[in-house]
């Protein structure tokens, strides 16, 4: 397995680091487009607890870099726009944000996370343009591939609407990267590994996974959920067997961006073991040792 952060060194022949950043977007699963209420895990913050608040952009880019310089003398970012759906907007009002982006030079590529279902002809079109300036990802929340389970979860959208998004963007060149969420209830040891079984056999693979352990949130659905009735979650054991597990069965052209998240401590409900980061990357780290290219 790949790390984003030796690929990215390999490339820019230094560290680069990633800038959290807000479009100001919204989501159709949570504005009443789609009228399910939204996804059932996602916080307040659109599963962008740690991005900067929706400013004007410079001053967010400012903000983000000294938080960053304050352990680093970092020069080459990633501008991460992780909240909500970032591509779910007027492209009017997106295309400019993003260039003018782009157009900063410590800046070295766009990572846009967003839906399968708000990737228009539009949008496509903007995103077409602004990759003639630097490199554009797009981050995919499929989660799972399960539809009983996209259904409890209220994603919102089928697995077909994934795969056709991913087929268009594969096909035009755009890099993308999936979104897997490992401990959704009712899911299986073996439901998670199909869900990593059906990403690797994509043609061409995801260029790159971020995996992440199920955060019961409060004031979301499913931590109210959790509080009327818990269900049962993984051990850090489980879930460091699962990561190793993914390490083998994803292609070795699939870089891993993440595997593990934050659950902001304030609403952390569970799991408990999640609060100790440190501890949790140890254990992933040495599990993965052996898998590393």
């Amino acid at each position: 397995m790949r790390r984003l952060g030796k690929v990215l060194q390999e490339q820019y022949g230094e560290k680069v680091y990633k800038l959290s950043l807000s479009s100001g977007c919204s989501c159709p699963n949570r504005d009443g487009s789609l009228s399910v209420g939204g996804c059932s895990f996602c916080s307040e913050g659109g599963s962008g607890d740690f991005a900067a608040a929706f400013a004007p952009i410079d001053e967010q880019l400012e903000e983000a870099k000294a938080r960053i310089r304050q352990k680093t003398d970092a020069k080459k970012f990633i501008a991460y726009f992780q909240s909500f759906t970032n591509t779910y907007g007027d492209p009017a009002r997106l295309q400019p944000l993003y260039r003018q982006v782009l157009e900063r030079p410590e800046i070295a590529a766009l990572s846009l996370g967003t839906r399968p279902d708000c990737l228009g002809e539009e949008i496509m079109a903007m995103l077409r343009e602004l990759r003639t300036l630097k490199p554009v990802w797009l981050e995919l929340g499929l989660q799972t591939v399960h539809e009983e389970t996209a259904r409890r979860i209220r994603r919102g959208y089928p697995l077909a609407v994934f795969a056709e998004a991913y087929r268009r963007l594969r096909a035009e060149g755009f890099p993308v990267v999936v979104h897997l969420i490992f401990g959704l209830p009712g899911e299986s040891r073996e439901d998670m590994l199909e869900s990593v079984r059906y990403l690797a056999a994509l043609d061409p693979p995801p260029d790159g996974v971020k995996l992440q352990m199920l955060h019961i949130l409060r004031g979301t659905a499913l931590g109210e959920e959790y509080q009327k009735q818990p269900f049962p979650l993984l051990s850090l054991e489980e879930y460091a067997e699962l990561i190793e597990e993914s390490a083998a069965i994803l292609p070795p052209e699939t870089v891993f961006h993440r595997i593990t998240g934050d659950g902001p401590g304030r609403l952390l409900l569970a799991p408990d073991w999640t609060r100790n980061k440190k501890r949790v990357l140890n254990t992933l780290n040495a599990r993965l040792a052996a898998y590393e290219i």
